[in-house]
């Protein structure tokens, strides 16, 4: 009994496995180690890759390699930040040319193509690359076998956004995020080819995948941070289409799915052509009261107020500031209103400094120049400094005040697919992740904002007044009004805006 006890310990030990978690990102990187050697490889990691390093340390590793399964749409990836310190790099060969990893073909960096089948080792531990396309072209998952702890068979497959928890990655991605057109029923056939490969994997491999609940990269996505083959194959409604029928599956992947984010096309080419490096992590100077004022109505750069106090932010703001609530949505938020390349200005409470930095830059905007407190703009503001306001509403004052101003229209800025059930009479959708780059579509007139409870109409009412329309911000809950049967709520197809 001794000895099975101490071979019990020793396969237990042979393998270390981390997984990291971005909760605003819903993204998961993986730590996978060989304890005997000391070396690691890092799956789909993030671009302040600090973190790993850390973490590495922490466990008496050195990360010795590291993989992406595809190229990211919603985060820049840290492969190059790897590769800038000489750490080995692998990434997918498969796909068509436009799909391929464009910074890392002929470079100096130390790196690996891999096509379907090919394997390499991290110390005692087997990778073998599988050809998994279908979110993307050149999608690989990797199957882990701990060789050092005695397995012949993997223990689990990193599935990145091929297979999630409760759900698989969306295909429609390169059509309505990249603009590809013309895949989107293309690729969800290929999703369900790489389905019925995944069928024939052992039903006790573990699935780890690169998203979890809050992802805009599926539509169904679990909160459970790991699942089997075995599991997924009974529960996951998505596989279940894919076993009884092709075109039942095609439908069913495609319905439904929200719109993602628009900078999630600019993601996509950067780690394609090659992330900025990044080195370390911007260090943004502190600012006072009186640095605020050259801030003030400048429309070059970007003011991004982040207290979660909507309301607060809506009676009393800098001119011509961007708002995104410091939650989990902050990162899309940010991504979505923010252009590329401008200087970012952050309204913040200090402790929470390097984690907004650290989400900016995860979404490719690294011009953060300063910060200042909002005890720093109330100063500011009882000293004279010139402020701004939005005009505020309950969601149970909409009817009346769509009677009161003659020009209003309501602007409802949730995704089609929560419009298309009910909305109100003559409202325009665009999704706020969509706003910034839709502006040329707003309606004219006086914008009544809502979504479903003041969190994206908040985003967008700000990113609407400082492009110059006049504004009111509707804060209340949608689905308790809409249920009332004194709600004049339509339901049907949306009105385009």
């Amino acid at each position: 009994m001794l000895s099975i006890f101490f071979t019990s310990l020793f396969r237990v030990l042979a393998m270390l496995f981390r997984q990291i978690w971005d909760q605003k990102l819903a993204q998961y990187a993986y730590l996978i180690g060989c304890q005997k050697t000391g070396e690691a490889i890092v799956v789909d990691p993030e671009r302040d890759i600090d973190t790993y390093l850390e973490l590495a340390e922490k466990e008496g590793l050195e990360i010795t390699a590291v993989v992406d399964t595809h190229i990211h749409a919603d985060y820049l990836t840290g492969l190059r930040e790897f590769a800038e310190r000489g750490v080995h790099v692998y990434a997918s060969d498969e796909g068509d040319a436009d799909w391929k990893y464009e910074w890392l073909i002929g470079s100096d960096y130390n790196y690996t193509l891999l096509k379907h089948g090919n394997e390499f080792n991290i110390g005692n531990i087997k990778l073998t690359a599988i050809h998994s396309p279908g979110h993307t072209p050149e999608h690989l998952s990797y199957l882990v076998t701990d060789i050092g702890g005695g397995a012949d068979r993997p223990i689990g497959l990193c599935s990145g956004d091929f297979v999630f928890v409760g759900d698989l990655g969306r295909p429609d991605l390169l059509e309505s995020a990249a603009g590809v057109q013309g895949v989107m029923e293309p690729s969800a056939r290929t999703l369900y080819q790489s389905v019925q490969e995944f069928l024939k994997l052992d039903d006790f491999i573990q699935i780890w995948p690169a998203h979890g609940a809050g992802s805009a990269c599926g539509k169904a996505l679990g909160a459970v941070p790991s699942s089997t083959v075995g599991y997924e194959r009974a529960f996951n409604g998505a596989i279940g289409a894919a076993i009884r029928d092709e075109d039942e599956f095609v439908a069913a992947i495609l319905d439904g799915q929200p719109e993602p984010p628009m900078y999630f096309a600019r993601m996509k080419r950067d780690n394609k052509l090659g992330p900025k490096v990044l080195g370390t992590l911007p260090s943004p100077r502190h600012l006072f009261a009186d640095d605020l004022k050259a801030l003030a109505g400048n429309l070059d750069v970007a003011v991004l107020d982040t207290r979660l106090d909507r309301s607060a932010f809506m009676a009393r703001h800098l001119p011509g500031s961007l708002y995104a609530g410091f939650n989990k949505a902050f990162n899309t938020a940010a991504g979505s209103i923010i252009e590329e390349g401008m200087d970012i200005y952050l309204i913040i409470e200090e402790e929470h400094v390097e984690e907004a930095v650290r989400d900016l830059v995860r979404v490719g905007l690294d011009n953060i120049k300063g910060y200042a407190t909002p005890e720093t703009l109330e100063a500011y503001a009882d000293h004279g400094g010139e402020m701004a306001c939005i005009r505020e509403i309950s969601i149970e004052e909409l009817p009346e005040t769509m009677e009161s101003v003659d020009d209003a229209i309501v602007l409802d800025v949730r995704n089609m697919s929560e419009h298309e059930p009910s909305h109100v009479p003559g409202s325009a959708n665009i999704a706020y992740t969509r706003l910034w780059v839709r502006r040329d579509e707003v309606p004219s007139g006086t914008k009544v904002v809502h979504c479903v409870s003041g969190g994206r109409s908040a985003v967008s009412s700000a990113l609407l007044a400082r492009l110059g329309h006049d504004v009111i911000f509707v804060n209340g809950e949608w689905d308790a009004w809409a249920a009332n049967p004194n709600s004049t709520i339509e339901h049907g197809a949306p009105v385009p805006a």
